[in-house]
């Protein structure tokens, strides 16, 4: 698709004012929903998503049942209201697509071999899009995921990478998404460096694969501290809210001990 925009101007800086490095802003809140068992709620740029987890719990229907493991189902939906141009309720082939791509990428990373014949449903809702929202997606979930209690290898940050007037960028908007040259979303595990998700769509040379590459790793590691800070932040708040008992008497407590 070619257009008049100028997504990068001759000093480097992007439509947004952002340098081809700098990610968009992001923000995340881990345990905003009280029936779920795990959630998180974020916002990258003008993304924001909801993801909650509910499980392990039975599966159903039981032929999806495995006697050794648990299985990871996600279910990723854009609601009709999240674009301009208003979406068509229901799932479409591209949701089935990234739900299909998010429950691999978890089901990696979780030790579903300690849950037999039980299912971790996991549910995303996209609020807002602005490009971008796999990743952003796959994110939350991931942290709605340890705010369950559900053992994992680590949690998964997620950012898209791509091309946009001859530059490579970081963190795609939606006019480089839709008007750039190469998008390509990546998942990976910053502790081991182990890729979860890669897809690209358009063309990138070697050299410029490489250091798209070397923009995902920095921005994954940025994102993985936020992931992590936000469910530090969840239970520091928790155990503040827990009251200290009471200290015993010196007397009764040595009355217990003469006992």
């Amino acid at each position: 698709m070619t257009t008049n925009i100028e997504l990068v101007n001759k000093d480097g800086i992007r439509i947004d004012g952002r340098t081809a490095e700098e990610m968009r802003p992001l923000k995340i809140e881990a345990g905003v929903l009280h029936n779920a068992d795990g959630s998180a709620y974020l916002e990258w740029g003008k993304n924001k998503v909801l993801a909650a987890v509910y499980g392990p719990r039975e599966c159903h229907p039981r032929h999806m049942q495995n006697p050794t493991k648990a299985i990871v189902q996600c279910k990723y939906n854009m609601l009709s209201f999240s674009v301009s141009d208003r979406k068509r309720p229901g799932p479409d082939r591209r949701s089935i697509e990234i739900s299909k791509i998010i429950s691999e990428a978890l089901e990696y990373v979780v030790f579903t071999e300690n849950y037999p014949r039980a299912s971790i449903d996991v549910y995303i809702e996209v609020l807002q899009a602005n490009a971008g929202t796999r990743c952003a997606g796959l994110t939350a979930a991931s942290v709605a995921l340890a705010d369950a209690g559900i053992p994992m290898r680590d949690l998964v940050p997620a950012v898209a990478i791509g091309k946009a007037d001859g530059h490579i960028v970081l963190d795609l908007n939606k006019e480089e998404d839709n008007f750039g040259n190469a998008d390509l979303p990546i998942a990976m595990i910053p502790r081991t460096g182990e890729v979860l998700l890669m897809q690209m769509d358009g063309h990138l040379t070697m050299e410029e694969f490489n250091t798209a590459l070397e923009y995902g790793k920095k921005a994954c590691e940025k994102v993985y501290e936020i992931q992590k800070d936000a469910l530090k932040r969840k239970y520091e708040i928790q155990s503040e809210d827990v009251e200290e008992p009471e200290p015993v008497p010196a007397e009764e407590a040595n009355e217990e001990s003469d006992e």
